[in-house]
């Protein structure tokens, strides 16, 4: 595969390491003098979570902003598939200035038909989680889901990028998210408008706007790699529903921006040595002793989100997940420094139904797949020697391993499978 732009996508439930790989892409690139010209972002919005740390032990848990930003030159586009958040956004960058990147607002260009996620929608979000009680379906809190929801349900008053250069319109629309949701929990939601109004202004004033054309000319210039969030086992739309994101997490959105381009990708998958998920919903592998062996220190429980959760390395999961994607052309395999754990191992099936890839959009099937998660009985084995692991992925998920990760700094990566000296047996 000769592709010159990389796109880099979750195949699990989210937290897989998606950040840490796009920067060493980054850093990586720039060292061999072809530097990328841009991270694009192309689903999802600030309830990313991709946790980089820099050889220098700089740390910053990126959400809207591009994971590749520490490596000077590199860009971010926000697509128009993203869902900007203005406000979290600006603190995001007030953040990574104080880690030492100048000016991080001049480094993004934002398309203008991308939808806005305003404190209304985050609003409504949390109301929404509260009112299912223990039925909760598990939520960053962030009004994503709302965002894509009022967008679907109110296609003419959903603000978006763009609306942050006309003040008129972007008044009349974040009034119309206020009073709708507003009126359909009963009681006020979010600070005044006018407030919402100056702050998200100010944003149009602070970042290039764009249209389409911009992505295309971004993509025929030069290399870049695309940054997906969450995983494809959240997909909107071939996740265990309904413990799913409103997003398309495969590579789709991406895959779109480059046909447009005339462009091919290169899809790399990224998956964790054991296999996670966040809050509610099935995780047919999981292990209470392998989650308190374990522990996570960018990942913990969130009043959103629930319990960070740990379990065995799931290949039924992650080969549906692959299936799901149309292939990949290489894996990311992340968390190899704890290879050798006494007690790991690995679920090569299920008893009984395994995940399947059904018609999409088809939420019908992905209730039935929900269903046979919850249920699913794992065959467990003992997990491959450490050395073996990269030959072990492969042969299960049909590609190459092409990157390793052995902790989290940028430097914790080796581009050829050969663990030699970076492995080091945790027992």
């Amino acid at each position: 595969m000769t592709a010159r732009h990389i796109a880099v996508v979750d195949l699990g439930f989210g937290d897989a390491g998606k950040g840490t790989t796009v920067d060493r892409l980054c850093a990586r690139a720039r060292e061999e003098g072809r530097p990328v010209h841009a991270v694009v972002r192309f689903n999802g919005g600030a309830q990313a979570a991709h946790n980089v740390v820099t050889d220098d032990g700089r740390h910053h848990t990126f959400a809207q902003f591009g994971s590749g930003t520490f490596t000077p030159g590199t860009r971010t586009h926000l697509s128009r598939f993203m869902l900007v958040d203005p406000l979290a956004l600006a603190a995001e960058a007030e953040h990574l200035r104080a880690l030492g990147v100048p000016e991080p607002l001049a480094l993004l260009t934002v398309d203008r038909e991308a939808l806005l996620t305003t404190p209304y929608h985050a609003a409504a979000n949390r109301a929404r989680e509260l009112a299912r009680g223990a039925a909760r379906h598990g939520s960053c809190g962030m009004g994503v889901g709302e965002t894509a929801a009022f967008a679907l349900a109110h296609p003419q008053d959903a603000p978006r990028v763009g609306d942050c250069a006309s003040p008129g319109l972007l008044r009349r629309r974040l009034t119309a998210v206020r009073d709708a949701l507003s009126v359909e929990f009963g009681t006020p939601l979010g600070p005044d408008v006018s407030a919402c109004v100056e702050a998200f202004l100010g944003f149009g004033r602070a970042v290039r706007m764009v249209d389409r054309a911009y992505a295309r000319e971004l993509l025929r210039g030069g290399p870049v790699v695309f940054e997906g969030a969450q995983g494809v086992l959240l997909d909107e739309w071939h996740g265990f529903h309904p413990y799913t994101t409103w997003s398309t997490t495969t590579f789709a959105n991406a895959e779109t921006l480059a046909a447009e381009a005339g462009e091919e990708l290169y899809r790399l998958g990224v998956l964790r040595t054991y296999t996670t998920r966040h809050g509610a919903g099935p995780l047919p592998t999981e292990d209470a002793a392998l989650t308190a062996a374990l522990p996570d220190p960018h990942n913990g429980t969130g009043r959103w989100q629930g319990a960070f959760r740990v379990g065995h390395f799931d290949v039924p999961a992650h080969r549906y997940a692959v299936a799901v994607c149309g292939g990949v052309h290489g894996l990311a395999l992340t968390h190899a420094d704890v290879l050798g754990r006494a007690g790991a191992a690995v679920a090569g099936s299920y008893e009984g139904v395994e995940p399947s890839v059904g018609p999409a959009p088809d939420l019908a099937h992905a209730e039935r797949l929900t269903g046979h998660m919850f249920a699913a009985r794992p065959v467990l084995r003992p997990a491959p020697e450490p050395t073996r692991w990269p030959e072990f992925v492969a042969a299960e998920l049909g590609a190459p391993v092409t990157l390793l990760s052995f902790g989290p700094r940028t430097g914790d990566k080796c581009e050829q499978p050969v663990l030699g000296s970076y492995y080091s047996p945790v027992t």
